[in-house]
């Protein structure tokens, strides 16, 4: 791993032993961009641009009448000066114009990775892991410097960017853009995947080809949203799991984003993502400085299945924190669609002792402990126990789990308020609004301004004296509508667009204070199930609610599309009831298992009224989970049956040593008289010798991956297999 620059040609290199990024000072002034991709080794890399002037493409350069903005291939394009593209910014000035004139000032090449103030990023836990350079441009009439920080990562296939703006000057400027990344890419003849969905429907894959002109995804929500991901990636021609060049890229931001694509005429291909600009700007006032969120930048030549394990491995051990970061999480009984609201400590306790006797070690306290909260219209913003469900209180119930030898858990909804409840009657001006307008309800309330700090001291002192009143080990944070009518108290006139980001600021701020105070929580994130599932959230809380679409057979879509970024083991999965409370779907309890047993098994149903039978097939299905439950978490994930594709699925997941794997294997709806097949698999060793859930015969892993691994003939809907491998 290094960065080189070299004076002569005017060029940055950053490199490991796979990955090479090739950047070029053009006319000392432009940094513009040349290479991402496979490791290369380059003799004259300032030959790889080409000029050519072209008709309507004006230069800033007369004497060299070639040289055109508007067709260099640029690492941080403004508008308005000669390039015609989307930029990745725009300043106003205080006279009123959007010109910008940055030009390279100086550099710095560092060992290691710095954070970033205020924001959630990527880390290293050594200098030596990383190297990062710093590219500072000016521009001398705003007095304002702009920093465009790059860092490569030495033994991950990874490069992080993003950008932070410095006043220097003298006069007020505002941001209304301000992307965390852009990239030309000196072609066009690409596919782009991205990830759509709506609430139960999170995450599904959508993949279509590049076309000219500008295609986009973006949430406007305060949010990351259900509806799209922050990740988008550009794919080469027949990409598939196991080949083909992708180049991903993710916002470690759970706030409104953009990514974007344009496609000039020229076929030249500009990806950029950052802060969604509508409805946004940014006021930086001379000594201050602004500072995009990070983006995480995966090139694979090995297909998607080669990015994706890539970002696992990224999330789960270098954005990922705490002492959860690097052990399996505790399976878990939560109550929630046992009993909605309408429970009382008799029944709590009841659950929790079917769920001892199961093998189940963490038992989670849904909604409604708390206020007058006997459904959703009423009592948030007072976290104060109702006596009337727990007479003895959040210690009286931990303390009968933990004698039950079971950890305790509790779920919270801090950054909403009900219009009804005494928060609400004493601070009406906490929540956003606009004054003198309505104030939209979703889910019967409002979201607190987390921009004012004194809501944001509130929030933690309070949050801080429940998870101090018992032994609490886990807390589900929960999110349940977005932003309408974003604007602030707080803020003047002038800064009411700062509303959003300055929410999220005051998020993080949050978080970052209640997992130092309480390390010892497992903390997973929730919004109406996985409306916020992304990396910024992840930084702080190592596992996200996946959907509370708890359908076996929803979820084979929702948790492989999820997989295409995130690890297993940011992932919560639940067997719930049937009739499924979502679909009214009817799945045998054992396929409901296997589904939920690919991430971070948990129930959620009336377990304590489980016939014997069911009772059996849950506690066999815990005990199997504990033999595989490190190799789901912690290998490494080969997709092999797409369930967007067909009526089968399966994945695999193998250990890094290649000694152990684990098949999932899902069949949604039975064929009559149906053909034998072989599920070839992945990522073994083909040298090794292996046998299949303990069986006498053996396999070399060569034939298991070219030949394939016979399947049952099936003749039953939702059915599903397990297939434990080790090499002997």
């Amino acid at each position: 791993m290094a960065i080189e620059w070299c004076e002569a040609d005017q060029v940055f290199h950053l490199f490991n032993g796979n990955v090479s990024y090739l950047i070029q000072l053009v006319h000392g002034k432009y940094p513009a961009h040349l290479y991402w991709g496979k490791r290369v080794r380059v003799l004259q890399p300032s030959s790889i641009l080409a000029f050519k002037g072209r008709a309507f493409s004006p230069t800033s350069e007369p004497e060299d009448p070639k040289f055109s903005l508007d067709t260099l291939p640029q690492e941080y394009p403004a508008f308005g000066n000669g390039d015609f593209r989307e930029p990745a910014y725009q300043l106003l000035s205080h006279d009123g114009s959007t010109i910008t004139e940055f030009v390279y000032d100086s550099h710095e090449i560092r060992k290691g990775k710095p954070s970033l103030k205020g924001l959630p990023s990527s880390y290293i836990e050594d200098d030596s892991e990383a190297e990062t350079l710093v590219i500072t441009m000016v521009d001398s009439k705003l007095g304002i410097g702009l920093n465009l920080m790059y860092t490569i990562y030495r033994n991950l296939d990874v490069i992080t960017r993003s950008v932070s703006f410095e006043h220097l000057g003298s006069h007020t400027v505002e941001i209304h853009k301000c992307m965390s990344m852009s990239v030309d890419f000196h072609q066009s003849d690409w596919g782009w995947l991205h990830l759509h969905g709506t609430w139960a429907r999170e995450r599904h894959i959508e993949r279509r080809p590049l076309h000219h002109g500008i295609q986009s995804i973006s949430s406007a929500r305060g949010a990351s949203s259900h509806q799209h991901n922050p990740f988008v990636a550009l794919l080469s021609k027949n990409t598939t799991e196991e080949y083909g060049d992708v180049y991903g890229v993710s916002l470690v931001y759970s706030g409104n984003f953009q990514a974007s694509i344009e496609v000039d005429p020229f076929e030249t291909t500009r990806l950029s993502i950052g802060i969604n600009p509508f409805e946004f700007i940014w006021q930086l006032n001379p000594g201050e400085t602004f500072q995009t969120p990070e983006t995480l930048m995966v090139y694979s030549s090995e297909g998607l299945g080669g990015m994706s394990r890539t970002f696992h491995k990224l999330l789960r051990t270098r954005v990922c924190r705490g002492v959860y970061r690097d052990q399996s999480r505790p399976i878990l009984i939560n109550n929630w669609e046992a009993t909605y609201f309408n429970f009382n400590e008799k029944k709590l306790k009841d659950i929790a002792d079917a769920a001892k006797g199961l093998g189940i070690e963490l038992f989670v306290l849904d909604d409604g402990w708390f206020g007058r909260r006997d459904n959703d219209k009423s009592s948030l913003g007072d976290w104060v126990v109702n006596k009337k469900k727990l007479p003895h209180g959040l210690a009286g119930l931990a303390d009968y789990v933990e004698k039950k030898g079971m950890k305790f858990g509790v779920w919270v909804e801090p950054e909403m308020v009900s219009p009804d409840s005494d928060l609400y009657r004493r601070y009406p001006d906490w929540c956003l609004h606009v004054p003198g307008r309505s104030r939209t309800l979703s889910r019967n309330q409002l979201v607190l301004d987390l921009g004012r700090r004194e809501v944001c001291d509130f929030l933690l002192e309070t949050m801080t004296s429940i998870f101090t009143s018992a032994p609490i080990s886990y807390v589900k944070w929960d999110m349940n509508r977005n932003m309408t009518e974003a604007g602030s108290a707080a803020l003047p006139p002038e800064r009411q667009k700062e509303t959003a980001h300055r929410y999220m600021l005051g998020l993080y701020w949050i978080l970052r204070k209640l997992t130092e105070r309480f390390p010892q929580i497992l903390f997973e994130s929730c919004s109406g199930g996985g409306g916020r599932f992304d990396p910024g959230m992840l930084y702080y809380m190592p596992q996200t609610w996946t959907s509370d679409d708890t359908d076996a057979v929803e979820r084979l879509k929702i948790q492989y599309g999820t997989s295409i970024v995130y690890p297993a083991i940011t992932m919560g999965a639940h067997v719930s009831d049937v009739p499924n409370h979502q679909t009214g779907r009817m799945t045998p309890l054992k396929m409901r298992c296997h589904v939920a047993m690919a991430a971070n098994l948990g129930f959620e149903l009336n377990i304590d009224k489980l016939g014997s039978k069911d009772k059996t097939v849950v506690h066999d299905q815990i005990s199997l989970y504990h033999q595989i439950k490190e190799i789901i978490l912690f290998g490494d994930l080969y997709r092999l049956l797409n369930p967007f594709a067909g009526m089968d699925t399966a994945w695999m997941y193998v250990k890094p040593n290649r000694e152990q794997a684990v098949v999932f294997y899902y069949k949604i709806l039975a064929m009559p008289n149906p053909p034998f097949f072989r599920l070839k698999l992945r990522g073994l060793n083909p040298n090794f010798k292996y046998k299949i859930n303990s069986g006498e015969q053996l396999y070399y892993g060569s034939e298991l991956m070219q030949i394939g691994l016979a399947m049952p003939l099936i003749k039953k809907d939702y059915t599903s297999f397990i297939f434990q491998i080790e090499a002997i």
